[in-house]
């Protein structure tokens, strides 16, 4: 039996802009309450491995950058016929990802009705984590589109908390950054502990 719901955050943070579907996914979890069957998952950069997703489920929202020749910051929402009809949408690894793994799916039986809701990236180009002042101003509005592709889904939300974007950011780097790693001690911190 099918599973109902899954948000799917997709991106790599290590490229500013093109971190915003996977932010999305971590603020979603962070802030938001839901009542129904969802599951919110940041995807990360996973590619093919994400098809399984496609095939588990009877709904699936992806958030995502889209290369769409329009200005940065405006929001698309995509059901993935449309997307697969667009072409040249695809610039970044996992956008190339996801078409292909769109066309395999629409040749199967049985595969989940898939939406992608897209941002227009400013900047996926330079190395940088944290997005810029163009999709900060409409982090907001992007995350109101995909509560209300939530709600389209029969889950209610309820926003229970108000972390903001920047400090969602902070708190996804410490991974990345070693944070959670205890440091293993050189030679040197060994002999100073002994002569303490």
């Amino acid at each position: 039996m099918k599973k109902k719901n899954i948000v799917i955050g997709v991106g790599n943070m290590l490229f500013k802009d093109e971190g915003i579907g996977i932010y999305a996914s971590e603020y979603l979890s962070q802030n938001y309450e839901f009542e129904g069957d969802l599951e919110v998952i940041d995807g990360g950069t996973l590619g093919f491995k994400l098809m399984s997703y496609f095939q588990e489920y009877e709904n699936v929202v992806i958030l995502d950058t889209v290369s769409i020749e329009d200005n940065p910051g405006e929001i698309f929402r995509l059901p993935s016929d449309v997307l697969l009809g667009l072409g040249n949408y695809r610039k970044t690894a996992h956008e190339v990802e996801i078409v292909e793994m769109l066309e395999i799916c629409s040749v199967l039986d049985s595969h989940a009705n898939v939406i992608i809701l897209g941002i227009i990236p400013e900047d996926i180009v330079s190395v940088g984590i944290g997005l810029t002042d163009t999709m900060e101003n409409r982090f907001e509005e992007f995350i109101l589109h995909a509560i209300k592709e939530i709600e389209r889904l029969g889950v209610k939300s309820k926003k229970a908390n108000n972390i903001l974007i920047p400090d969602i950011v902070k708190s996804m780097i410490g991974s990345y950054n070693g944070e959670h790693l205890t440091r293993i001690p050189n030679e040197e911190d060994i002999r100073h502990a002994v002569n303490l």
